[in-house]
């Protein structure tokens, strides 16, 4: 995106488990209970209209906690529609990964949270590479990934597509348990996030009965 966002330190959090948003990625949501409703009305009354997208911690509500993982991403709302019997039709264009600090008490019908955004300011800047990415092999092995799961896939676009694009789209879209999806998130860095990916391609071939391993 060309215009730089402010980032703001309180953001309105959508727990939603296996959504997964990255920076510089899109993630389009529909938006149909009163209370994300509200929130999405009320982020949009804003200059930097970011909601933050985070997994549910079903552990952490265990032991008493907020029930939320402790890093999420937060987007800004880059396309909206609205439909007849009043529910929304969003895009979230990814900005950057927050530390969850606590929840804001309030009277809003959704969640709020003191965020911190230190740590996180490669999020912030230009698209990334990955200098040790085989892709030729990336590719062969999903392949049969979509094969075993009977999945189709427009092969053109995956090789054209960049290193950033093809690998943060893959973890967003490939249905992975919300655990998983929360260490591709946490990934410091594309390489890592791209061997992380990897390995659960090749665990969900094991267990489908696929053999092999890609490096």
């Amino acid at each position: 995106m060309s215009r730089r966002i402010d980032l703001p330190g309180t953001v309105p959090i959508f727990p939603l488990p296996g959504a997964l948003l990255l920076p510089r990625s899109r993630l389009p949501l529909h938006i149909f209970e009163p209370r994300y409703l509200a929130m999405l009305d009320d982020a949009l009354k804003t200059d930097a209209r970011v909601i933050g997208m985070i997994q549910p911690d079903r552990l952490a509500a265990r032991e008493g906690g907020c029930g939320l993982h402790r890093i999420g991403c937060a987007g800004r709302i880059t396309q909206f529609s609205e439909t007849e019997d009043g529910r929304y039709m969003i895009t979230l264009f990814g900005l950057s990964r927050f530390r969850v600090l606590h929840e804001v008490d309030g009277f809003t019908p959704y969640r709020r949270c003191d965020v911190s955004w230190d740590g996180f300011e490669r999020d912030l800047g230009g698209t990334e590479a990955d200098e040790a990415f085989n892709r030729k092999r990336f590719l062969e092995t999903l392949d049969r990934y979509f094969e075993a799961r009977g999945l189709s896939a427009d092969w053109a676009t995956l090789k054209d597509a960049d290193d950033e694009l093809l690998i943060n789209s893959l973890s967003m879209l490939l249905e992975f348990e919300p655990e998983d999806k929360q260490a591709l998130l946490e990934a410091p860095s594309l390489e890592t996030r791209r061997e992380t990916l990897v390995t659960l391609i090749e665990y969900a071939l094991r267990g489908g009965g696929g053999e092999g391993t890609m490096q």
